[in-house]
């Protein structure tokens, strides 16, 4: 049996611990309870790394290894994140509808001074979407914890035509970049 360093995911994202559980991670949840804002204009880059430097700070306790992501959607250097209700979810989906975004995920790898911080972006390509599905869509719970208001791994799947890049990325953790750098940590992925 291989014995791993803990890994704390300052999180509360199901999809993100599923991700970690798929790749055979075992971690503890802790989410961090911090405010979502930037402290001056910052592009999508920027603002992710910020925060998920500020999540994984938040959390971070000495000899941990603390795992922080936050993911936005990006179209003509506007940041949507999660729609706080019906009104702004339907302006999101007029706004992508038709239309190539991107997905922004900053990830920052902490443990006592050592800290790595990355982005991974993925390029989202939307189908010109029919109101009555926009109108069904956003009658569902799923849009509102979600950055763009949609969540490619479920209904809102039907919206994307196409896209270039880390499928994962979208779902909110991307897996692949992640694994390689946990590594250097101590940490590995476990396929058994």
């Amino acid at each position: 049996m291989i014995t791993q360093h803990p890994l704390i995911l300052a999180s509360a994202s199901p999809r993100r611990t599923e991700l970690l559980r798929q790749i055979g991670v075992p971690h503890t949840i802790r989410p961090a309870d911090v405010l979502e804002e930037a402290p001056y204009p910052m592009t999508a880059d920027e603002y992710v790394m910020y925060l998920s430097r500020k999540k994984a700070r938040a959390v971070a306790k000495p000899g941990e290894i603390v795992l922080a992501a936050d993911t936005v959607v990006a179209l003509d250097q506007q940041i949507l994140e999660k729609p706080a209700d019906q009104p702004a979810a339907l302006e999101m989906f007029r706004l992508l509808s038709g239309r190539t975004h991107e997905v922004v995920t900053g990830v920052t790898l902490l443990q006592d001074e050592r800290e790595e911080t990355f982005t991974v972006t993925t390029t989202v390509r939307f189908c010109e979407i029919p109101e009555s599905w926009m109108l069904s869509y956003a009658a569902t719970d799923e849009p509102y914890d979600k950055a763009g208001g949609y969540g490619i791994q479920g209904k809102g799947g039907l919206f994307v035509e196409a896209i270039d890049g880390d499928y994962y990325n979208v779902v909110g953790l991307p897996i692949n970049p992640i694994s390689r750098r946990l590594e250097a940590f101590g940490i590995e992925p476990m396929f058994a």
